[in-house]
């Protein structure tokens, strides 16, 4: 259901009952007037305004509204371009405040997109849901790329030294970097221990 066409006593009346319908926002809809309405000869017989609302890309629409809406009250200079792929939508931050959308190893970034995802999946109904990744400048690949150096020079020490590494605790995507960058690793395994948000990989030999 990506469209609804309506009547009412007024333009404005049809368009807030598809709004109701629909369960969105007058920001996420276009509208067309098929019909003012208004009062037939004489005043007689007064006619119904008709309009076909039409639904706007829910998902990425609000996930660009929320995301506008937090930078707005941070009140920081940041924008952000959006790129959209087969099965997700990219958000890719940039500005001279973008570090303070970042936070600690990518802490606020993470916690930002999960929120973000929490309110595009409300409108998942109307369309195939996809992910909402945000970025900042590049920085989820400069990480990854650090990450996999770390684990293949740990993953060294620890054949040198024959003991296990326990590395500091990690968000479970950066913790899914370690494992990918050392699942085919002919020598040593990972695995994860400890509970949320201290858990961590440990590289140990095979």
């Amino acid at each position: 259901m990506k469209e609804l066409i309506r009547t009412g006593k007024t333009v404005e009346e049809a368009v807030n009952l598809a709004l109701k319908e629909f369960g969105v926002p007058r920001e996420m809809v276009d509208v067309e007037i098929l019909d003012e309405g208004g009062k037939g000869f004489l005043g007689l017989l007064s006619k119904q305004a008709v309009v076909r609302v039409i639904l706007k890309d829910v998902v990425k629409e609000s996930a660009k509204n929320f995301l506008q809406s937090v930078i707005e009250a941070m009140k920081i200079d940041v924008k952000f371009d959006i790129v959209e792929e087969e099965d997700c939508i990219k958000f890719n931050l940039h500005g001279k405040n973008v570090g303070l959308l970042i936070g600690h190893r990518g802490e606020t970034l993470d916690s930002l997109q999960y929120l973000v995802n929490v309110v595009a999946n409300k409108y998942r109904t109307y369309e195939r849901y996809k992910r909402i990744i945000l970025d900042a400048e590049n920085y989820r690949k400069r990480r990854e790329q650090t990450l996999i150096k770390l684990a293949k020079k740990l993953a060294q020490r620890v054949m040198e030294s024959k003991e296990n590494i326990e590395l500091e605790p990690m968000s479970p995507n950066e913790r899914r970097i370690i494992h990918m960058a050392l699942q085919d690793h002919p020598y040593v395994e990972t695995y994860s221990e400890g509970e949320e948000p201290n858990r961590r990989v440990i590289i140990a030999l095979k």
